[in-house]
């Protein structure tokens, strides 16, 4: 037995996690905490680790999103720039980028990364570290 990571494959599940992270920005951008979720594993095992704080779970990170941009002014506008996508193995991939919001008393940035996984449910991020730049 063995394995081949091939190059087709590599392509085609980057376009995927390409894709989430397309679909995030825009549901953000649509004013929907909730549609940005849903790249993320719905799970208590997921982590998100940010300002020196570490939590856990899929329904503990919706209601730190919901209670940090309560409203579409705080959310602004969100644009992922720089993407660095790593495939590590057939179920996991490595991701890398900054962040903007674009809002009109300020435009706070930062950096990512993100873990993937390939669950049932499609590629799906497990680990979130994401820092300010400010």
């Amino acid at each position: 037995f063995f394995s081949c990571q091939c190059p087709s494959t590599d392509e085609a599940a980057k376009k995927e996690i390409n894709q989430i992270l397309l679909e995030q920005q825009n549901g953000w951008n649509n004013g929907s905490i909730k549609a940005y979720m849903q790249g993320y594993q719905k799970s208590d095992s997921l982590r998100f680790a940010s300002g020196g704080n570490v939590s856990y779970g899929w329904k503990t990170t919706l209601d730190r999103y919901l209670k940090g941009y309560p409203d579409k002014s705080t959310m602004g506008k969100l644009t992922f720039s720089e993407i660095d996508i790593k495939i590590i193995s057939e179920n996991s991939a490595l991701v890398f980028g900054k962040w903007e919001l674009e809002r009109e008393q300020d435009h706070p940035w930062g950096l990512f990364t993100l873990v993937f996984r390939l669950t049932d449910n499609g590629w799906r991020i497990v680990h979130d570290h994401t820092s300010s730049g400010e």
